[in-house]
């Protein structure tokens, strides 16, 4: 069976390696190219769009794709919408592999808001960490009062902020790590998406040691196509198929 996995997630590597090890399947990992230098996969792997899901669509059939994972980054709702109308389209079984959101704990000052309009619009400081990616910049470009810490793995996108430092680094991030850039950087308040996952987990754990309040963006929802939360959920998914 050739499976199409939609990544830029740990889970999707993570499942690309242990299809590879596995007799009957053959994987090809699809990045959008968002990031300049991708973290390596196993299986092989292509870059760039397909053309809207009309594209795709034609994609799957030329390729004899026999199913769709898309474990894509849980805010990439429109990859993921394509996908749901392509598989359609195609006849081809689609599988949502989303990890599970964060929990506010103990001791969390939470603000969760819609979008990351509503978060520039409801920040409570004035020295701001922005945890969003690069591209999601714009809603806070207009605000020429606060200071801005941006973190990406690439350099951002414009517009941005007047007042801005840029720092460039890949995660996994330590708690450690993360309280020292805070506290170099006098940060008041952090704004991030609910990505879930433990590689950039360790910002809400500094954030709670150092009492700031954490704007928290909601994830878009999510379609209604046989969903996961788990590479081994995911797996066994697909050995069902392979064996059906």
């Amino acid at each position: 069976m050739r499976v199409l996995l939609l990544s830029g997630t740990g889970e999707a590597r993570r499942l690309a390696g242990l299809l590879a090890d596995r007799p009957g399947f053959e994987v090809v990992s699809s990045l959008a190219g968002a990031v300049a230098e991708p973290a390596e996969r196993a299986g092989t792997t292509r870059t760039g769009g397909f053309g809207g899901p009309d594209g795709l669509a034609a994609w799957l059939a030329a390729e004899r794709i026999g199913a769709v994972v898309d474990a894509t980054h849980p805010f990439a709702a429109a990859i993921t919408a394509s996908a749901v109308t392509a598989t359609q389209l195609a006849g081809v079984p689609l599988l949502l592999l989303r990890r599970p959101g964060w929990t506010e704990g103990p001791g969390d000052d939470w603000r969760r808001v819609p979008s990351l309009a509503d978060a520039a619009r409801a920040l409570p400081g004035e020295r701001v960490f922005l945890t969003i990616g690069r591209k999601d910049l714009a809603p806070f470009a207009q605000d020429d009062r606060r200071w801005f810490l941006v973190r990406s793995v690439d350099p951002p996108e414009p517009p941005m902020p007047p007042r801005v430092r840029v720092v460039l680094a890949r995660g996994p991030f330590t708690v450690q790590n993360e309280l020292a850039l805070m506290r170099e950087h006098a940060v008041d308040v952090l704004v991030t998406k609910d990505s879930g996952g433990s590689m950039t987990a360790a910002k809400l754990t500094a954030a709670r040691r150092l009492g700031l309040p954490v704007v928290m963006v909601d994830r878009p929802p999510v379609p209604d196509v046989p969903t996961v939360d788990g590479v081994a959920e995911a797996l066994s998914w697909l050995a069902a198929l392979e064996r059906a």
